[in-house]
């Protein structure tokens, strides 16, 4: 079975196209239309996602704030396929993560080329030798193996939840309000319900804090948010 493409773009006559081109080179292909399908896509197929092309004038959340929140968790190749043809846009793309950038109109044969490039490069998270663990008493967070585990116990989250916990270990002790974790999380242009974050807050407690013999360690701080720490 070939590698899988995540395609990303607004135009769906561009989609057909490139869409039959990819599956005759023998790629699986994944598509979506707009930037909050996008992320969502690859939060469900991450482990299978090989590649993204990805359009930057997206409906909903464009396509810089599509790579961003991807490269909060991942390596996975991405190529900006793009009309805009501005340096400073190639280098925003560029310095947030993008492994390289096709400018529309372009030629198939030279994107499916560029394709293949970066699908030979080493895939940089998964050659590092150092790990990244946060630690607050006996709760540890592996960002690598994005594993969870308070003393003995392993804890199932799932990736919101985790990146949820993720942004509060970043700064443990800080107070955070709920709009700050909701434009980190979900990303500022989510258009959903703001008490989504006093959800997935109650999914971590349960999972994190529902243990008789452990330290309560999120804490609620009244009229402003939630805090990450070891004291009440």
């Amino acid at each position: 079975m070939g590698k899988t493409v995540l395609l990303v773009e607004d135009e769906k006559g561009l989609v057909d196209s490139l869409k039959t081109e990819f599956q005759f080179e023998d790629y699986q292909v994944l598509t979506a239309f707009d930037g909050l399908s996008a992320v969502t896509t690859f939060d469900q197929n991450q482990n299978k996602i090989d590649l993204i092309i990805l359009d930057w004038m997206l409906p909903k959340l464009d396509g810089l704030g599509v790579l961003r929140r991807i490269r909060r968790t991942s390596d996975v190749p991405i190529i900006m396929l793009t009309a805009r043809d501005y340096t400073g846009d190639k280098v925003a793309g560029l310095i947030s993560g993008a492994d390289d950038y096709v400018t529309k109109p372009f030629d198939t044969e030279e994107l499916l080329a560029r394709m293949q490039v970066v699908l030979r490069r080493p895939r940089q998270l998964q050659s590092k030798e150092a790990t990244t663990i946060y630690q607050l008493d006996d709760l540890n967070l592996n960002v690598d193996k994005r594993q969870v585990t308070r003393g003995e116990h392993n804890i199932q989250l799932t990736q919101r939840e985790f990146n949820l916990l993720l942004e509060m270990f970043k700064d443990i002790g800080k107070t955070f309000t709920r709009d700050e974790l909701l434009d980190s999380v979900w990303g500022v242009n989510f258009d959903g319900q703001p008490n989504i974050v006093d959800v997935y807050i109650r999914y971590l407690r349960n999972k994190i804090d529902n243990f008789t013999d452990k330290k309560k360690l999120i804490h609620t701080v009244r009229g402003i948010g939630y805090v990450l720490s070891i004291n009440n």
